[in-house]
């Protein structure tokens, strides 16, 4: 028996479960013996700001496309972030550290 896989790489549009559109340059990993696609989002000066990796079977659409037409996607479509505001904890209110220093009354001349 032989395998004769062949390994996507690629410029594309990727859509997820139908509804969030991403692009960039999409390859496959294996991560603890899965397999994933691996998207590399493009930034609007080059270097890739995201990498995100995505079960093939949350995958809606992969439309293969230029490497130039991916990038002006990329710079459209909103960009994944790592974290959200309101997925973190609230911030620690805000301390004056002058109550904890000592003034010119804890220490008379």
């Amino acid at each position: 028996m032989s395998s004769d896989h062949e390994v996507f790489a690629g410029w594309v549009i990727l859509e997820v479960m139908g509804h969030r559109r991403l692009a960039g340059y999409v390859t496959e990993q294996q991560v603890a013996g899965a397999s994933f696609l691996r998207l590399d989002v493009p930034g609007p000066d080059g270097p890739v700001i995201a990498t995100q990796l995505y079960r093939p079977d949350s995958v809606y659409c992969i439309t293969p496309t230029t490497e130039d037409l991916a990038r002006r996607a990329a710079a459209v479509l909103a960009a994944p972030a790592p974290v959200h505001r309101w997925e973190l904890p609230p911030a620690p209110a805000a301390r004056d550290h002058r109550e904890d220093e000592p003034g010119d009354e804890d220490f008379p001349l």
